[in-house]
């Protein structure tokens, strides 16, 4: 996403420290699930993380488009963002699965499965953002070297 910017103000750096806070917390989470063994409110509050990484790289990402202006090429590169709204609703789901479905571990196995549907979503790489990476690059001979690899 970074490839794309080309000016970095404040509100970009404060969102992404926010982005950097989020991810850092599931080292945390994962470990507090899986010492659990994967007990209700651990597998709640990971999928809390979850959510707040999701909205932390939303946020991060729509401060840039508009500091980029009407012709910003992340917001080319996003488009409609379906990926990233699906994931939300995904995890969403998962976290109302672990809260409402009390009955015995279902709702943290069925919380899980969400979780990992959103994963293997992902696990395709994301290949909006690179294509038009390269795209400006051939085109913008102001790119530094290394920015469009």
């Amino acid at each position: 996403m970074f490839h794309l910017v080309h000016r970095i103000r404040g509100g970009v750096l404060w969102a992404n420290l926010g982005l950097l806070f989020c991810l850092s917390l599931f080292p945390f989470t994962t470990g507090w699930v899986e010492e659990s063994r994967f007990a209700q409110t651990p597998v709640i509050v990971y999928g809390l993380n979850l959510l707040a990484a999701g909205l932390a790289y939303v946020v991060l990402q729509t401060i840039i488009i508009r500091q980029q202006g009407p012709g910003s090429p992340l917001r080319e590169a996003v488009g409609s963002d379906a990926k990233g709204k699906v994931s939300a609703l995904v995890n969403l789901t998962g976290v109302l699965c672990a809260l409402l479905i009390g009955h015995g571990r279902l709702g943290a196995i069925l919380a899980m499965v969400c979780y990992g549907a959103v994963v293997v979503l992902w696990v395709v790489p994301d290949r909006r953002i690179d294509r038009v990476v390269r795209s400006h690059s051939s085109a913008s001979p102001d790119i530094g070297p290394g920015l469009a690899e």
